[in-house]
């Protein structure tokens, strides 16, 4: 695949999960879901900003210089640190809307990382670091959407994480 259809079709995939986010964020009626899934819109969003950046400098000089992608979600400890505040407010409401928009999430977060992985492994190393920092990036992506699928699911794990033993 060359840079410019691999830029392309990580265009695609991040359209298709930023839109995704943005559905979800306009139809959750928890102000704290609609806040997680627009910073996950946000960011999503500032990936297609960067990739429409290097897809336009590759096709006017037939280079990408790999700059850092911006990400508007923090580290993974942050989020775990805020998320465990809003536990009990969770507890308390149904979240049966939430839990299909996000299981959907994680399917098309765990999609689009396979085709990061694929690029990372394939893709020749001037454009390789810039893919493998989206892959890191999804990474943290599926790690947030997972962590709030499974609380809310009651799965009794938070972060890959058992929260109880019935032993």
């Amino acid at each position: 695949m060359t840079p410019d259809e691999a830029i392309r079709t990580a265009i695609t995939y991040e359209t298709k999960i930023r839109d995704l986010y943005r559905d979800a964020a306009a139809s959750t009626r928890d102000p704290t879901g609609k806040r997680v899934f627009g910073l996950l819109a946000e960011d999503e969003q500032r990936h297609l900003d960067y990739l429409h950046h290097k897809l336009e400098e590759w096709d006017r000089a037939g280079v990408i210089r790999i700059d850092d992608v911006k990400s508007v979600v923090p580290p993974a400890q942050a989020i775990r640190d805020g998320m465990a505040a809003l536990r009990q407010t969770m507890a308390r409401e149904d979240r049966t809307d939430e839990k299909r928009m996000l299981a959907k999430a994680l399917a098309v977060e765990i999609e689009t990382s396979r085709f990061y992985e694929k690029m990372v492994e394939e893709m020749a190393d001037d454009t390789r670091p810039m893919f493998a920092r989206f892959l890191e990036s999804e990474h943290g992506h599926i790690e947030i959407v997972q962590a709030e699928l499974d609380y809310i699911s009651r799965t009794g794990y938070w972060f890959d994480i058992k929260e109880f033993d019935m032993e």
